[in-house]
């Protein structure tokens, strides 16, 4: 099973991406290149993209049972979610292997 994530983590993460969004309008204030500007916005992008993957998880959690037969349930619907996470743009994080690391956030 996934290790939950908790508020405090979900904080962490919206914070990163609150400081990227300020990094943003400092780079267009300084005239900074176009690409380093859409590069830095596809990176928030992806934090977004990621929570939101990671609260849906805990929500899944929560609704399904934790009995044996949920926990089984649960886990089918995380590895589908993982499949299907592989083709969305930015959610990287979320569809890593159950055992891989957390993809370190980008700043």
């Amino acid at each position: 099973m996934t290790e939950p994530v908790s508020r405090e983590q979900l904080r962490g993460r919206l914070s990163r991406i609150e400081g990227q969004i300020r990094g943003i309008a400092k780079m267009l204030e300084s005239e900074r290149p176009c690409e380093d500007v859409v590069t830095q916005l596809m990176a928030v992008r992806s934090g977004i993209d990621t929570v939101g993957a990671l609260v849906l998880d805990q929500h899944l959690g929560a609704c399904i049972g934790h009995d044996e037969q949920g926990e089984l349930r649960l886990e089918s619907l995380r590895e589908s979610m993982r499949m299907w996470w592989r083709f969305a743009p930015g959610a990287a994080g979320f569809a890593a292997p159950k055992d891989a690391p957390a993809e370190p956030a980008r700043e």
